[in-house]
C-alpha cells in the first residue's frame, strides 16, 4: 500500500514540518511506503495533480493552512476523477474546525484529521492494512468509527465524527528528520513545545492551553542534528518559546556553548517575559546565532483587554531596546489592524510607538478571523467583517472602515519596500527629522506613489531610490544634495552596483583619487586590510569609494559585512584626504 502527504507550500523556502512527522511516527512501525510530495501555491495545479498521479498512491493526505486551502480543494476534485479508488484524507487548522461542513462541500474527500494527526494518522494507516482501501469503513471494531479524532464518510454516505483525540507527550513524537538531503536551501522547522499558555481570541494555538515541553536531552540531540548538518536556519514553531523560563534558558545556553558559527535559530517570543538572567545569554550571543520575533500586535489597553492578551508595553519597551542596544540579535515585531476598539488613530499610536523601537523588520499584519478561534465566535459583537475566503482577512469593524483598512494597506506597502528591506537606513532617518509621525511619513509617501500612478507595479531596487529621491524634493526642494548623499549612502552600503541612478553626482573627476588610494592601500593597508592577495585594481573593483556632494568620501568594504543586515562596512576618509 501506497501513501503520500502532500503539502503545498506558501514559498519554495518554506518546509512543511506536519507532514515530516506524521511520516516520522507512522513510519516507526517498518514496511510501510509513505512518501512526502512538497510543492508550492506558485506551481501550476496541473503540475501537482500530474505528479500525485505518477506516483499512483492508495491514500493521499493533503496538510491543509489558510494559504493552500483553495489550491488542496481544485486539486482533491480532480484527483479522484483520474484515480478514482484513491482515498483522500485532509488534515491541518484550516479543516479540524468545520470538517462537516467540508465533507459535505467536498464528496472526493474520505475523511478528515481534526487536531494533532500523528497517532491519528498512524491508525488510520492501520487500519487500510487490515481492511484494505476497499475496507468496509464503518462496521466492526476495527472500522473507523474506532480511531479518535477523525470526521469520515462511512459506507452508506452518513458523515459521522468521532470523539476528540487525547493529546501525546511530546517525546512520544519522533525525531521527524532522518535526511535533510533536498532540503538544503530551505527553512528547516522544528518544535519543542506544543500549545500556550495564552488566550489570545484570534489565534488557533490558544484552544490548546496544556503547554506540553519535549524533554531537554531530546531536544539538546536534535538540535546537535541541525547544528551538524550545518542547517542555514532554524525555525522553532513553539508558540511562545519563553513562556517556560528553565526550558528556554536552557536551550538558549546550549546554543551559544555549541553554535557551529553558521546556523540561525528562530524564536517566536514574549518580551516582556525577558529578565535579566535571560538578557545575561542573549548578549553574549555571536551576531546572527538568533533572531526574536515578538508579537506587540497593539499598545491600546481597551484592545489588549478585548483578545484576551497580556502585554506589559512598558516592559516589552525595555526589553525590546535592551536587546537592540547589545547589537547581535534581530528583531522582528508585530501589529495587527483590525483589532476591536482600535480606530485609525489608536493604531497610528501603535505603529509610531513599535517604529519608534527600530525593530530590524516591522510587520503591519491585518486580523484574519480564523475558523475554531474566539474571535470568530464573537465577530458579530465587534462589527467585524471580514473576507468569506482564505485567508479570512478583516475589511472593517465598528471602530474602522474599509476606507481606513485601505490606508493602511498602502502604508505596509511602503513599510515593506524602505523599511523592512533595510536598504534606506540613513534615508530613512533624515526623513524622521522632517516628518514628526512615522506613520505620516509613509502614508505621504505611499500617497505619491498612488498620485503617480507607481503603485501596484514590481519595480526594481534602483528605481525604488529614483522615486524616494523626486518624492524628497518634490516634499523639500532645498534638501536635494541632502537627501541624494544619504540615497547614494544607502544604495553602496548593500552592494557594489554598476549602474547608478539618474540623480547620482558625477564621479568622474574623482577617479585619479579614488585611483591613488587603492595603489597607496595595495603597498601599505590601513583600511583595506585582509586584500593582500589583490592587486589595486581588483581591490578598486571589490570596494566602492563614493565621494559626497560635500567633498566627504566614503569607503565601503563588501569583504565585511553586518551578519544581521548584511550591509557593507563603510569607513569615512575625510574630506580632501587624497589630492588629485
Amino acid at each position: 500500500m501506497k501513501i503520500l502527504l502532500a503539502a503545498i507550500n506558501a514559498k519554495y523556502i518554506h518546509s512543511n514540518l506536519g507532514v515530516y512527522s506524521l511520516k516520522a511516527y507512522a513510519g516507526q512501525q517498518g514496511g510501510r511506503e509513505i512518501e512526502i510530495g512538497e510543492y508550492t501555491i506558485n506551481h501550476q495545479m496541473d503540475t501537482i495533480l500530474q505528479d500525485i498521479y505518477r506516483r499512483k498512491p492508495d491514500i493521499v493526505g493533503f496538510s491543509c493552512y489558510i494559504w493552500n486551502i483553495t489550491y488542496v480543494r481544485r486539486i482533491v476534485r480532480d484527483l479522484i476523477k483520474v484515480l478514482p479508488r484513491v482515498k483522500i484524507w485532509l488534515g491541518g487548522p484550516e479543516v479540524s474546525y468545520d470538517g462537516v461542513c467540508i465533507l459535505e462541500q467536498e464528496p472526493a474527500v474520505t475523511g478528515i484529521m481534526a487536531g494533532e494527526g500523528e497517532q491519528t494518522f498512524d491508525e488510520l494507516i492501520s487500519f487500510y492494512e487490515r481492511e484494505g482501501t476497499r475496507g468496509k469503513e464503518d462496521e466492526g471494531k476495527s472500522g473507523l468509527g474506532e480511531i479518535a479524532g477523525i470526521i469520515f464518510r462511512d459506507l452508506s454516505g452518513e458523515i459521522r465524527e468521532t470523539p476528540p483525540r487525547r493529546l501525546l507527550p511530546m517525546d512520544a513524537i519522533p525525531f521527524p528528520y532522518n535526511s535533510l538531503r533536498g532540503m538544503e536551501h530551505r527553512i528547516i522547522y522544528y518544535e519543542s513545545s506544543r500549545g500556550c499558555p495564552y488566550s489570545c481570541s484570534y489565534c488557533l494555538s490558544s484552544i490548546d492551553k496544556t503547554v506540553r515541553f519535549r524533554s531537554l536531552e531530546l531536544v539538546k540531540r536534535e538540535l546537535d542534528f541541525f547544528m551538524e548538518q550545518k542547517v542555514p536556519q532554524v525555525k522553532f514553531v513553539d508558540r511562545t518559546f519563553n513562556c517556560k523560563k528553565d526550558h528556554g534558558l536552557a536551550i538558549w545556553r546550549y546554543l551559544l556553548e555549541k553554535d557551529n558559527g553558521i546556523t540561525n535559530f528562530h524564536f517566536e517570543i514574549s518580551a516582556d517575559l525577558l529578565d535579566e538572567e535571560q538578557m545575561e545569554v542573549l548578549r553574549q550571543m555571536r551576531p546572527g546565532l538568533i533572531q526574536l520575533e515578538i508579537g506587540v500586535q497593539t499598545v491600546n489597553p481597551k484592545a489588549i483587554c478585548a483578545i484576551r492578551r497580556k502585554t506589559d508595553p512598558g516592559r516589552l519597551e525595555r526589553a525590546v531596546k535592551t536587546v537592540r542596544e547589545a547589537g547581535n540579535i534581530h528583531q522582528h515585531l508585530d501589529l495587527i489592524a483590525g483589532l476591536p476598539w482600535e480606530d485609525l488613530s489608536s493604531f497610528r499610536r501603535s505603529f509610531d510607538w513599535v517604529y519608534r523601537l527600530r525593530p530590524d523588520q516591522l510587520q503591519l499584519g491585518f486580523l484574519k478571523v480564523l475558523k475554531g478561534s474566539y474571535m470568530a465566535e464573537t465577530a458579530k459583537d465587534y462589527g467585524l467583517c471580514f473576507h468569506e475566503e482564505p485567508p479570512y482577512e478583516v475589511l472593517f469593524t465598528r471602530w474602522i472602515s474599509y476606507d481606513e483598512i485601505l490606508e493602511l494597506k498602502m502604508v505596509e506597502d511602503m513599510v515593506e519596500v524602505y523599511y523592512n528591506s533595510c536598504q534606506f537606513d540613513r534615508s530613512l532617518r533624515e526623513m524622521e527629522a522632517v516628518w514628526q509621525s512615522p506613520y505620516e511619513m509613509f502614508k505621504d509617501l505611499g500617497e505619491y506613489y498612488r498620485e503617480h500612478d507607481l503603485a501596484g507595479i514590481n519595480h526594481s531596487r534602483m528605481a525604488r531610490y529614483e522615486i524616494l529621491y523626486d518624492f524628497l524634493c518634490e516634499k523639500d526642494p532645498d534638501k536635494t544634495e541632502v537627501y541624494r548623499d544619504c540615497l547614494m549612502y544607502d544604495l553602496y552600503l548593500r552592494e557594489n552596483v554598476k549602474s547608478r541612478p539618474g540623480f547620482a553626482g558625477d564621479q568622474s573627476r574623482f577617479k585619479g583619487i579614488i585611483r591613488r588610494f587603492f595603489v597607496e592601500e595595495e603597498k601599505n593597508p590601513v583600511y583595506l586590510k585582509g586584500y593582500e592577495a589583490y592587486d589595486s585594481r581588483q581591490m578598486n573593483k571589490m570596494a566602492h569609494i563614493e565621494v559626497m556632494s560635500d567633498g566627504q568620501m566614503i569607503l565601503f568594504d563588501y569583504r565585511k559585512r553586518n551578519p544581521l543586515n548584511h550591509n557593507a562596512k563603510a569607513v569615512i576618509l575625510g574630506k580632501n584626504t587624497f589630492k588629485d
